[in-house]
Formats: C-alpha cells, structure tokens, sequence
C-alpha cells in the first residue's frame, strides 16, 4: 500500500507541474495577444499612409520608317553570291576545292557527318570497307569514297573508326583541309548492360 501511496503522489507532482506548465503558457500567450493586436494596428496604420512613387512614362518617340535601299544589291547569304565565290575559288591555281567542284558528287555528301554513325567494318579481299547507317539505310564505303557535307574523302578505316579528309573555310575565309574521325556507334542495348 505504501508503494500505492507513493506512486499517487508522484502522478499528482507530474499533474501539478504540467498544470503549472500549461498556465504559464496560457499567461504569456494572452500577452502575446496584445502585442500581436498592436502590430496588426501598425501595418494597418503603414498600409493607411503609404503613398506609392511612379515616375511619370515618358511619350514614345515618333517612329519614321526607313526604305530598304539595299533590295537592288545581291543578298549577303543568297546561294547567288556563293555560288559565284566557289567559282572564282575553283579558278585559283592551287585551289583545293578545284578538284571537288569537278568531281561527281557521292551519296553520302548529302548529309552532314552527326547523321552519319559507323554501325561496323568488314575486310574484303584484304581491303578494308566500313558501314554507315543514314537515314536508317545501310551504306558500304571504302577508302577514296566521299562522305558529309564537307567534302570528306576518307583516307582510313579501322575496326573501331573512319579517319577522313575535310576541306573547310577558316576565320579568314581560306579554305584548309581538317583531319575527323567517326568512331564506331555500340547499340543501345549493348551500352546498357
């Protein structure tokens, strides 16, 4: 029975002070409630006399429009001007697009090179051939061929890689020959695993 005695009277200690707790929370939230009521007050009151500066807009400007005078001139970017700059660059002495203005064009010069991916390579009769896939079309190409828009003559074909020839414009408008490779594409599902 003492231990009953014991046990009740700390569960009224625990009791008592949670109480206690619970009013001292009470007393400061109604003094809250008053601080609250006074800051409310004040925003109204900020709200009430605050005056808001908009510079006024200016006018717009009277618009006069220009006539194109440039409409008698050949277009900086029409296929007219290029096609005249090709022409004098295939009359140069050492030009290096004299020889691929001459040519007949191939296939594969129709697409540019992100559209062309190397899907495998075979050896026939000791001659190495690659196979591209554009446009979801299988093509064979060897050595010598042409392939991007670029005029890109391959000069090697590995297991892994086609290494080609480019003649491409420099900053100066120079034409220069530029060394790229397509690296042979693994399938999807291969990648995944």
């Amino acid at each position: 029975m003492a231990a009953r005695l014991h046990g009740t009277a700390a569960t009224g200690r625990r009791t008592g002070l949670a109480l206690l707790v619970a009013l001292g929370c009470s007393l400061m939230l109604s003094a809250c409630g008053d601080a609250h009521q006074e800051l409310q007050e004040w925003m109204d009151q900020q709200r009430r006399e605050a005056k808001p500066r908009v510079p006024p807009l200016l006018p717009p400007r009277k618009f006069d429009p220009q006539p194109y005078m440039a409409v008698r001139d050949v277009e900086p970017f029409s296929n007219q001007k290029l096609q005249v700059a090709l022409k004098q660059e295939t009359r140069q002495p050492n030009s290096l697009l004299a020889a691929e203005m001459n040519r007949r064009r191939e296939p594969l010069e129709a697409y540019p090179l992100d559209n062309l991916s190397m899907v495998g390579s075979v050896v026939r009769g000791g001659r190495p051939y690659a196979l591209l896939r554009a446009d979801n079309l299988l093509y064979q190409i060897k050595v010598g061929d042409y392939i991007g828009q670029n005029y890109g003559r391959i000069t090697r074909i590995t297991e892994t890689e086609i290494t080609l020839r480019e003649i491409v414009q420099d900053a100066l408008g120079e034409w220069t020959e530029r060394m790229s490779t397509l690296t042979l594409q693994e399938r999807a599902q291969e990648r995944s695993r």
